[in-house]
């Protein structure tokens, strides 16, 4: 009677540790799904590929523009904001350039280096420009990116996903995925020795 019980109790715990297993798979291919549909078009869609290094030649700002709070969006909610414009000489080609603070910049102003998120405190996004001209100033060099194909013979600071945030993107789902196949083997592994252990 006890064997009885201490065999369907190994069977539920088998049962739950097998669809623990298969959630896991599960759940890691929907993130892959949701990874590949999501952050790889931007990724592969990005010409500023190659790294070199970029000099300040001008860091300016202009008088105020205004830029829509979505792009694309039907609204008519827009907010000033001053236009910073930073030129820089691409040490890979000698050119004068302008600089972007990423890809998504230059898609919702390229008239300016840098689009601040909308807020309410117009002074304080005054101070965040002002803070990041000083900045550009302060440090000369810097690291940037550029296209090597000529598509586009602007430069930009950062990009939005570089090869080492889509390996940690894909970090998370891989580990999950090889946990469920690490424990849907040892459930089967279990199971194969019960086998074995009952015909003896």
């Amino acid at each position: 009677m006890l064997g009885k019980k201490l065999v369907t109790a190994q069977k539920r715990g088998e049962t739950r540790a097998l669809c623990l297993g298969l959630g896991m798979v599960a759940c890691s291919m929907m993130m892959y799904f949701f990874i590949g549909i999501t952050i790889v078009p931007f990724y592969t869609k990005s010409v500023w590929t190659t790294e070199t290094v970029c000099k300040v030649l001008k860091a300016n700002i202009k008088d105020k523009v205004f830029c829509p709070n979505s792009k694309g969006s039907e609204d008519e909610e827009i907010f000033p904001y001053p236009c910073l414009q930073v030129w820089v000489n691409l040490t890979a080609s000698g050119q004068e350039v302008m600089l972007y603070e990423t890809e998504d910049t230059l898609e919702r102003n390229p008239k300016c280096s840098y689009v601040p998120d909308k807020m309410e405190n117009s002074k304080e996004v005054k101070a965040r420009i002002e803070t990041i001209a000083s900045n550009f100033k302060k440090y000369q060099t810097f690291p940037c990116y550029y296209d090597p194909g000529g598509t586009q013979t602007n430069v930009i600071l950062s990009r939005l996903y570089p090869a080492k945030g889509l390996l940690f993107a894909f970090l998370w789902p891989t580990l999950m995925f090889t946990g469920g196949c690490l424990i849907i083997v040892l459930v089967k592994i279990s199971q194969y020795v019960s086998v074995l252990s009952a015909g003896q």
